[in-house]
Formats: C-alpha cells, structure tokens, sequence
C-alpha cells in the first residue's frame, strides 16, 4: 500500500491515472450491467410492464445511493487530503465515523421504504397494471439498502486510498453474483421481478462481506479500528460538507428520474415509461466507464491538493477531461447510429421500440458533453470547494432539466421529454466551463508557488 502512496505523490501522471482509472472504469461498466442483465431478463420474463415497474422503483432507490454517496465521497476526499497531508490517524477516524453513519442510515431507509413503497408508489405516478409489480419488487428490494450503502461508501474510501484494482474487483463480484442469480430467479423459479429484486439483494449483501473481510483483516491502507466506529459530529460535518455535492447529484437524478416518469406516463403511458427504462440503462451503461475515470482522478487530485503540489491537479484534470471526452463521444455515435438495436433488445413491443430508437436518438446528442461535466464536478469535490460543487451537482438534472421537461411535455409530448435531455445538458456544460476555467487559472497560478498564494486568491480557502 505505501507504493499506492509514492505514486500519487510522483508517479508519471498519465500512467497514474490510467492504473487507477481503468479498473475503476472497467469496474462501473461491469456494475452498470447488472441493471442490463436485470431489464433483460426481466423483459424476458414479465414483458414490458415489469420493465416499466422495476424504472418506477429507481426514484427510491437513488435517495439510498444519494446517501451512501454523500458519505462515500464526502469521506473519501476528507481520506485523501489526510493522506496526503501525513494524518493516518484522522483518515481513519473518519472511516469509522461514515461506516458508522451509513450503518445506521441504510437500516432506517430500508425501513421507511418498505414500509411507504406502497404510498411512494403512488404518489410518484405509477399506473394500475404495473403498481402491483412494483410493489412486489420494491418490498424485496429494499431489504437491502443497509448492504447497499455500505458498499458504495466502502468501495469509495477503496478508491481514495489508490487500490483502484480491489474497487474492480468489487463491482465485479457484485455484478456476477446478480447475473448468475437474475435467470435462476426470474426464469427458473418463475418469480418475476420479486425474482429480480432478490438477485439484486443477495449480490449486495455478498458485496458487502466481501468489503468488510478487506477492513477487519487489515489489507487497507485506512486501518478500520472498532474505537472508531462510533458518531463523531465535527468528522461527519467536514465529510458532509464536500459530500453534499455528491447528495445533491444523486438527489437530483432521483427529482429529474420522477419528473420524467410522470411525464413520460401522461403522455405516453406504461410503454413511454418502459422505453425510457431501457435507454436509461443502456446510456448509463455507456457512460459509467467515464464515472470510474472520474473515481481514479479523485484520489489524485485530493493527494496532490493536500500535498501542495497544483502544478500535477491541473495535469491531471487536462488528461481526464481529454480521455472522458473522446469515450463519450464514442458512445453517443454509436447510440446514434443503431438506436432500435439497443431498444429491441430488451423488449419484443414494436411500440416500446420505436420509442426506444426516438429517445436513443435524443439522449445521445448531450453525451459528448458528459465527460468534461463529470470531471470538472469531480475537481471541486476532491479539492473540498462545496459550493461550486453543489452547484455543479443540480444543473443539469434539477436546475436545467427538470424545468425543461415540464414546459416542453405538455406542448410536444413525448418528444418534447426526449428534446429536454440534450438541452439540458448543453446548458449546463455551458455554466460548468465558466466555473471549471475560473478555478483552473487560481490553481496554474498556484502552481509551484505554494499554499500562501492560494489564499491571498481565495480567501479561507482550505489547503490541506
């Protein structure tokens, strides 16, 4: 682990990142296709209904991942700038303290939705041939969010600590465990999507054993102590403070994931919202790589930022930007170019499909953009700015898109949802570029001259 230290310290940056990247990438991707393996299979199984079903439950199921990820990466930028600073002891404080926390929160939400699914449901707009599917699923589902969290939140302080390869290998457990379960479940039992949902239970919880034999025999570089594991209020504070951009993006996506079904169901019913279920999955897939491009940059950036060493951030994000960019345009010609393909896979309506094809289409315009957003988010969260952070994290999902969709839906229907997404996206790459060049010429400015300079720039700013 000490070489994990060295290199972000030195290491030739080009080749860092990529070590610490491509796992990460080729872990998300692989993460990312098990809500692939599970629309299919599910599309397989119960048809388009439960497709549509299983879409309704991911509002729910982002407000867990927006906690564990406010943890996550709140903790672990806290983690890195420690690190890098020389204070073992107080990263693995604040390891503690967010396992404890995210322990604690993912029991209540597991409550609280199992107990409300059936209200929420409801309330977020779904329809009476897929209501009794989705509660099915979510009664299952949800039984797991305490493993859930505890797996995004761990699997990110992995990250932090620069063994991006153990991070893959743990999306990759994750991910075949849910695999081989999904078509024993659906298909050969014959559950549907309680099938589904039981997969997706089980391949959490193998998850997290699988993180928890990482920490309590001693393999990471953040020593877990059970001294530590306990509520620290002002470690929380500190970690909540940069990780509330993270909270904000997954909230977000959940608002913009609602508003757009019950777009999506107004005007286009239960097939609308099935074929956005399925393009939702397969784009994510496409751009997840980027998301894991963007977890190798973090540890980098919070490193060298703790470290004083501006001149190898800015490297770094050069780099970054350069290759997410270049992968997201790749993805959107490829949507582009065969978008009933990606559609009818997953579904045997001609209806679905050809809704399918048209959002491809659209949604596929903004991807290009994706990258640099992405990137750019992830400087301000590394470095622990929490504004600009929290700033970036809302527009394109609430600020620009939900908006967006709510005038547009009523006029042009459908499309008019479609015709939201890379207007939205373009919007916000705009706002993102102003704010990500202003911190860039603080931070070439800074470069070789030290901390002092960068607050007489920034007045109360943090450097360490």
């Amino acid at each position: 682990m000490a070489d994990n230290t060295e290199a972000l310290r030195s290491g030739p940056m080009g080749a860092l990142l990529f070590r610490l990247s491509l796992p990460a990438a080729l872990g998300m991707a692989v993460q990312a296709s098990y809500s692939l393996v599970d629309a299919f299979f599910v599309g397989q199984g119960v048809g388009s209904a439960g497709i549509a079903a299983v879409s309704m439950t991911f509002p729910l199921q982002m407000v867990i991942m927006a906690v564990a990820q406010a943890g996550g990466v709140g903790g672990a930028s806290v983690i890195s700038r420690n690190l890098g600073a020389g204070r073992r002891k107080r990263a693995e404080k604040t390891a503690g303290t967010v396992f404890f926390v995210t322990w604690a929160a993912g029991l209540l939400l597991s409550v609280l939705w199992i107990l409300l699914a059936p209200f929420l449901l409801r309330f977020m707009g779904t329809s009476g041939d897929i209501l009794p599917l989705a509660e099915e699923y979510a009664a299952v589902l949800f039984l797991g969010a305490p493993f859930f969290a505890f797996s995004i939140t761990a699997n990110n302080f992995v990250r932090a600590e620069g063994n991006a390869s153990f991070a893959m290998m743990t999306m990759i457990i994750s991910a075949g465990i849910n695999t081989l379960l999904d078509p024993l479940f659906i298909l050969g039992f014959g559950w549907g999507v309680r099938g589904a949902a039981w997969a997706t239970v089980l391949s959490q919880g193998g998850t997290a054993l699988w993180l928890g034999w990482y920490y309590l025999t001693g393999r990471s570089l953040v020593a877990f102590r059970w001294k530590h594991f306990r509520f620290r209020a002002s470690i929380l504070a500190e970690c909540l403070s940069v990780g509330a951009a993270a909270f904000a993006r997954q909230g977000a996506a959940s608002l913009s994931l609602l508003a757009v079904n019950l777009a999506l169901a107004s005007t286009g019913g239960d097939d609308a919202v099935a074929a956005y279920g399925i393009v939702n999955r397969v784009l994510l897939f496409a751009v997840m790589p980027v998301f894991g491009m963007v977890q190798g940059l973090l540890p980098v950036v919070g490193f060298n930022y703790g470290a004083k060493q501006y001149c190898r951030v800015t490297s770094a994000l050069r780099i970054s930007i350069g290759a997410s960019s270049v992968l997201c345009a790749a993805g959107a010609a490829l949507f582009l170019t065969v978008p009933e393909a990606v559609a009818g896979l997953f579904t045997t309506s001609p209806a679905v499909t050809v809704l399918g094809a048209d959002a491809a289409r659209m949604l596929a315009l903004g991807m290009p953009l994706t990258g640099f957003q992405i990137m750019a988010s992830g400087l301000f969260q590394a470095i622990g700015k929490v504004r600009p952070s929290f700033v970036l994290s809302l527009l394109r999902q609430v600020i620009f898109l939900v908006p967006l969709v709510t005038v547009l839906a009523p006029v042009f229907g459908t499309a008019g949802v479609w015709g939201s997404f890379p207007a939205a996206d373009l919007s916000a790459a705009l706002v993102t570029w102003l704010m990500y060049r202003k911190e860039m010429r603080r931070l070439r400015n800074s470069c070789g001259s030290g901390a002092e300079k960068l607050r007489r720039e920034r007045p109360g700013a943090r450097t360490s």
